[in-house]
C-alpha cells in the first residue's frame, strides 16, 4: 500500500497477535478490508502521526487517517512514557481507523511493570436497551495486568454479547447466532447472523434488560466517551462504518476512529514485587474454586488466548478457506504469490 517498511512489520505483527491469540476474527481476515479502505482513500499508508495536545500525565494523538494498527501502538508507547515520569499515561486518540485487538495494545504496558489500558469506539452497529437505532459499536475494553510467577491476567472483551466477528464467522460457516446477540429492525430478539444486513442490530452485554444489557450499554457508551469526546473522534452513530463500500455518516462531529490507551505503573502505588506477589495469589486462588459439574477448572481471563498462542505457535494457524481466497485476491491485486 506504500507503508514504511517499519509500519508494514507492525501492522502486520499486530494482525498476526490477534490469529495466534484465537481471535481470528480481527486477524488477517481483517487485511482484505483495510485494502479496500485505503482504496477509497479513507487510511492514508503514510500518516503523520502527531500530538496535539498534552500534559505531564495525559495527551490528545492525531493518527492522521493511518491504519488503526500502526497508530495505536505510537499513542500506547506515549501513554508508557508518560507513566514512567507521572506514574500514570493516558492518551486519548482522534482520526484514526480500525486497530486490531485491543489486547496487544494494552499488553505493550507489561513488561514495564505497568497495567495496561486499551479501548476504541467503533462503528455503529449496536442498538442501546430499549432502541431499534444503532448508536454503539462494539466497543471493546482491555485491561491487562502483569504478575509474578503466574501469566498476566489480561481481560480483553467487547461490550456486546458477541463481537461482530464472531457474527462474521458464523455467516462464513453459514451456521446461526445463539439467543441474545442480535436483534431484528423492529427490535425482537432473533438468531439470523445475517440479520445486520436487514436492518437489525447487535445487543449489548447482556441481551435484554432482564439480563442487564443496560450495563452493557453504559459500558459501550464509557467507551465512546472516553475514546471520542475527550479526543475530537467521532462518536456513536457518526463513527465511521469499517466496509468501504458504505456511505459515511454525514455531518460527522470529529475525526475518524477514536481510540483510549493508558498506563499505570505498579510501584506508583506499591513495591512491584509485592503486588506482583499478590496477584499471583489472587490467580491461584481463583484457579483453586470448585467447577461447576461438567467444567475441569476455572479460568482467568487471559488463559483461552494464551493456551491458543501456545498451541497455534506450535501447530500453526488455520485460516478459514474464505480468508485465504480474500488473501489470494489480495495477493493477486498487488503481484504477489502466495
Amino acid at each position: 500500500m506504500g507503508c514504511s517498511s517499519a509500519d508494514a512489520k507492525l501492522a502486520a505483527e499486530t494482525l498476526l497477535s490477534a490469529d495466534l491469540r484465537g481471535i481470528d476474527s480481527h486477524g488477517v481476515a481483517r487485511l482484505s478490508g483495510y485494502i479496500r479502505l485505503w482504496e477509497v482513500g479513507r487510511i492514508k499508508a503514510d500518516p503523520r502521526i502527531s500530538i496535539i495536545h498534552e500534559s505531564p500525565s495525559t495527551a490528545v494523538v492525531d493518527g492522521d487517517g493511518g491504519l488503526g494498527l500502526v497508530v495505536a501502538p505510537f499513542a500506547m508507547q506515549l501513554a508508557i512514557q508518560k507513566a514512567e515520569s507521572a506514574g500514570t499515561g493516558w492518551v486519548s486518540v482522534q482520526n484514526s481507523n480500525h486497530f486490531g485487538i485491543a489486547a496487544v495494545h494494552a499488553m505493550r504496558a507489561l513488561d514495564k511493570d505497568m497495567v495496561g489500558i486499551a479501548m476504541t469506539n467503533a462503528s455503529a452497529l449496536v442498538a442501546p436497551t430499549f432502541s431499534t437505532e444503532r448508536m454503539l459499536g462494539t466497543n471493546p475494553i482491555c485491561v491487562a495486568i502483569p504478575a509474578g510467577e503466574e501469566p498476566a491476567f489480561v481481560a480483553d472483551m467487547a461490550t456486546t454479547t458477541a463481537a461482530n466477528g464472531k457474527l462474521e464467522i458464523l455467516q462464513r460457516k453459514g451456521e446461526d447466532t445463539p439467543e441474545g446477540w442480535i436483534q431484528d429492525s423492529e427490535g425482537r430478539s432473533v438468531t439470523d447472523a445475517h440479520a445486520l444486513k436487514k436492518g437489525g442490530a447487535l445487543l449489548p452485554l447482556g441481551g435484554d434488560r432482564e439480563h442487564g444489557s443496560h450495563k452493557g450499554y453504559a459500558l459501550g457508551a464509557i467507551v465512546d466517551i472516553f475514546s471520542a469526546v475527550f479526543s475530537g473522534a467521532n462518536y456513536g452513530p457518526w463513527v465511521p462504518p469499517f466496509p468501504a463500500y458504505v456511505a459515511l455518516p454525514l455531518d460527522p462531529p470529529g475525526k475518524g476512529i477514536g481510540h483510549f490507551f493508558g498506563a499505570m505503573r505498579i510501584d506508583a502505588f506499591r513495591k512491584a514485587e509485592d503486588f506482583k506477589y499478590n496477584m499471583d495469589n489472587w490467580i491461584r486462588r481463583f484457579r483453586s474454586a470448585k467447577p461447576v459439574e461438567g467444567q475441569s477448572r476455572v479460568l482467568i481471563p487471559g488463559d483461552p488466548e494464551r493456551e491458543a498462542a501456545a498451541f497455534r505457535q506450535e501447530h500453526g494457524i488455520p485460516i478459514h478457506p474464505s480468508v485465504w481466497s480474500d488473501l489470494d485476491e489480495v495477493g493477486q491485486k498487488f503481484g504477489i504469490k502466495l
